[in-house]
């Protein structure tokens, strides 16, 4: 059973930083691409960043580029998400995917509120 947990959100003052970590089990992650991809309140799904399935290439949305980096350790089959210079909105549930380009949900998320 493919299964991506996702940690590591919570609430942040504007600039402030967070790590939000994707466990993953039951598929081999160091064959596939993954991908970050957030929900804000009343929006559609947002893609946020990919990452080759070993690592040497990234991408990353306009909104986040410069702020957000995506990293992962496949020895630890877990993928990171570090985010710098948060703002407001930025506020979303973030999720973990499968592909580079994903625009699906592969776990249930982390919420990241970003207020002052």
């Amino acid at each position: 059973e493919v299964q991506l947990v996702e940690s590591g959100g919570g609430l942040v003052q504007p600039g402030g930083s967070l790590r939000l970590s994707c466990a993953t089990s039951g598929f081999t992650f160091s064959s596939n691409a993954m991908s970050w991809v957030r929900q804000a309140p009343g929006k559609g799904l947002e893609w946020v960043s990919g990452i080759s399935s070993g690592g040497s290439s990234t991408s990353y949305a306009d909104s986040v580029k410069g702020r957000f980096t995506i990293s992962r350790d496949n020895a630890k089959n877990t993928l990171y998400l570090q985010m710098h210079d948060l703002k407001p909105e930025d506020t979303a549930v973030y999720y973990c995917s499968t592909g580079y380009f994903s625009r699906v949900k592969g776990g249930q998320g982390t919420q990241v509120t970003v207020s002052s």
